[in-house]
């Protein structure tokens, strides 16, 4: 049970890693047509091109659990893994950060200043270059030290 787990939450992590990288270097690359929308303002809170990234990062999950229920159990693991950071970006991209699905109201904690902070500065970039910060859970300490200073009034 604890090496399930440890996979979960291992997978879990990775997919930040995974993320990231997708997000740099293939939604602000090959595949910005389908991101780009997610950059536009006027389509913020309609369905986009961009959630199809849902379906796409969801397959290995799938896959994974499939295998983990047929052949190799801590496959099972990892694919709940991939679909606990699927909700979890759900909630923090799509509810908290965009407000799409307003599950949460606003929140002054200093760890949501900072994941909003730096989608803004992703955000503040409307072409596929030169953007920054493409992480969702982990962002930059700059934008947490910002957070901070802003939540004591200095």
């Amino acid at each position: 049970m604890v090496l399930n787990i440890f996979v979960l939450l291992i997978s879990f992590l990775l997919m930040e890693g995974v993320a990231w990288a997708c997000h740099k270097y293939l939604m602000h690359g090959p595949l910005w047509y389908l991101h780009e929308d997610h950059h536009r303002p006027e389509f913020r809170h309609h369905l986009q091109k961009n959630d199809l990234f849902f379906v796409i990062f969801s397959l290995p999950a799938m896959i994974l659990i499939f295998i983990g229920v047929r052949y190799f159990p801590l496959c099972l693991w990892a694919g709940a893994g991939i679909t606990l950071y699927g909700a979890a970006y759900f909630l923090v991209h799509e509810s908290i950060i965009h407000g799409r699905f307003r599950l949460f109201p606003k929140s002054s904690h200093p760890y949501v200043k900072a994941i909003r902070k730096a989608h803004g500065v992703h955000h503040a970039v409307r072409g596929r270059e030169g953007a920054e910060s493409f992480g969702m859970l982990f962002v930059h300490p700059k934008y947490f030290r910002e957070a901070w200073r802003r939540g004591r009034g200095i």
